[in-house]
């Protein structure tokens, strides 16, 4: 399953340009994938998988 720059937006509380920041800035932070044109998604596993590691950190 995948999830947009809107939702994951909204399930952090924060904007959608602070979640493109964390993609570039961040090396542990998952890295989208093209879909196609115009449509570009985060596995939600991997995003969980980051959530858990933070929690751990």
């Amino acid at each position: 399953m995948y999830v947009s720059d809107k939702q994951l937006a909204a399930r952090f509380g924060v904007s959608k340009p602070c979640i493109w920041r964390w993609t570039r800035e961040y090396a542990d932070f998952p890295k989208p994938y093209k879909l196609s044109p115009g449509c570009t998604r985060w596995k939600v596993s991997e995003i969980e998988a980051w959530e858990k590691s933070r929690e751990v950190a």
